[in-house]
């Protein structure tokens, strides 16, 4: 046991930086996943399924204002500046956060001039949106923290802030619900509260850092990268969190909240997804800069192999964690899952295009993929849940992720044939190949649903191949450079 825990400390050492921090940024992410899926059986039995509703609907407009309120300037453009400007970081950093303050003021303000039209249209009280935007005001500090954090492969104090909040939302959460009649709301503002406190710690550290609000530089380089984009962010929360808002509205607060349970189990690896995807980005920039392409597809390959495993273990015992997480009632969720966490797949796969294409500041064609794709989605949810029934918005989610990727891969090429023409970056015989069998992998899991013994053969079989082959697996993440 000596011998074994020696051996592996010292393979833990000889990894490079980049593999490292990819590593905790992982498994942070898991523990922070996993302390919100715990408490997920939780709030399922002491809400109703309408109260549920209400806070899935919630977190829905908040993924979708958060974009217009803040310009999502801690993605995109912040790697980039954080090399076109990096002897500058810390009043970059500062600028940003006055920008997004500026902006979010000005949106605060339409919204308390006309609160009864827009509370109309987001289903929810003026305290709830309120809270929203003060929420919106301090967050965009700690994301801009964190990205660096990430950029620099800095993952000890991200890990350590990450899992203090990710257990005090919930356990706030608990509390005040149970300690009032008025539990959809005290479930919102507890969340709220949490990433108001350390916002604001985080709001004034990078002030105090970089002692800059406003600089005329940092916002013309932050407007001109990321306004085209604005299109594709919300696009993605559009494709994110329109079926929820769309199902409350057609179909009603209950069936969202099933449709959100749904969706939060199999999108459970989406920290995980994004965290390995965080660390990618700078590993894909470096290796751009010294035109080591080969290394970026290669180990490519690994991290979808290893996604799409763990996507498929997830469809595997969805009915199980259905019955974990939440009551009976719940019990149609499980259609839900096999489509949606396919899509939670190609949700890995499209960024690794996306990069090539924020890397050359291509950012037209990345908005033109998000658009067609978020729009597709809300004309099908349209014409095939009054149809189908709310189980249909997986499906419709899934279909337009595959569309995203196929987008983001068409204009990848267009983008390297400009800057590289003549170079190939990704394996697409293989990406392509295994994408096929995730979705066969879906159809068969799927028809075992309720064939116990059968479905747990084929998970048996899974675990074995995953057994055979850890050491291929391993050893490709080991190999990747920082």
């Amino acid at each position: 046991m000596k011998n074994n825990i020696t051996k592996l400390l010292k393979k833990y050492s000889n990894l490079s930086s980049a593999v490292r921090a990819s590593v905790w940024f992982t498994i942070c992410n898991i523990l922070q996943k996993g302390i919100s899926m715990i408490t997920v059986p939780i709030f399922t039995r002491i809400l109703t399924e309408e109260q549920f509703g209400v806070y899935s609907v919630y977190q829905s407009w908040y993924q979708i204002i958060f974009v217009f309120a803040t310009l999502n300037l801690s993605n995109g453009v912040f790697n980039n500046g954080m090399i076109k400007y990096e002897d500058e970081k810390e009043q970059f950093i500062s600028s940003m956060q006055g920008l997004t303050t500026s902006i979010t003021l000005v949106l605060m303000t339409i919204y308390l001039c006309y609160t009864n039209f827009w509370n109309q249209i987001f289903e929810l009280s003026t305290i709830l949106v309120i809270a929203m935007f003060i929420d919106f005001l301090v967050t965009p500090a700690l994301l801009f923290w964190s990205a660096r954090q990430r950029f620099e492969f800095k993952y000890k104090k991200l890990v350590a802030v990450t899992l203090i909040m990710a257990a005090g939302s919930p356990i706030l959460g608990i509390v005040t619900v149970l300690c009032t009649q008025y539990k959809a709301e005290a479930r919102i503002l507890s969340f709220a509260v949490v990433q108001i406190l350390f916002g604001l710690i985080f709001y004034v550290y990078n002030y105090y850092k970089g002692k800059c609000f406003f600089n005329k530089k940092f916002w013309k380089f932050a407007l001109a990268f990321n306004i085209p984009l604005i299109p594709h962010y919300l696009s993605q929360s559009v494709l994110q969190q329109s079926d929820r808002i769309m199902i409350n509205s057609m179909v009603g607060t209950d069936k969202a909240a099933i449709y959100s349970v749904a969706y939060s189990i199999s999108t459970m690896m989406i920290l995980v997804t994004a965290a390995i995807n965080n660390s990618f980005i700078p590993y894909t920039y470096r290796k751009m800069k010294e035109k080591k392409y080969n290394d970026i597809g290669k180990n490519a390959n690994i991290l979808i192999v290893i996604v799409g495993i763990c996507m498929f273990l997830v469809i595997a015992f969805g009915p199980e964690v259905v019955s974990i997480f939440a009551p009976p009632s719940y019990y149609e969720a499980i259609w839900i899952i096999p489509p949606v966490s396919i899509s939670v797949y190609f949700m890995f796969l499209y960024p690794l295009f996306g990069n090539i294409e924020f890397y050359f500041e291509e950012n037209k064609y990345v908005a033109m993929a998000s658009v067609t794709g978020a729009i597709v989605n809300v004309v099908l949810n349209y014409i095939f849940i009054p149809v189908f029934g709310y189980i249909a918005a997986g499906y419709t989610t899934l279909f337009c992720y595959i569309l995203f990727s196929a987008g983001h891969y068409i204009f990848m090429k267009k983008v390297i044939k400009k800057h590289i023409e003549g170079t190939k970056i990704y394996d697409m015989r293989f990406v392509c190949l295994f994408s096929v069998g995730m979705l066969i992998g879906m159809i068969i899991m799927l028809s075992f649903y309720e064939f116990t013994i059968i479905r747990y053969i084929v998970i048996l079989v899974l675990f074995l191949f995953i057994i055979i082959k850890r050491k291929y697996l391993l050893g490709a993440i080991k190999n990747m450079k920082g």
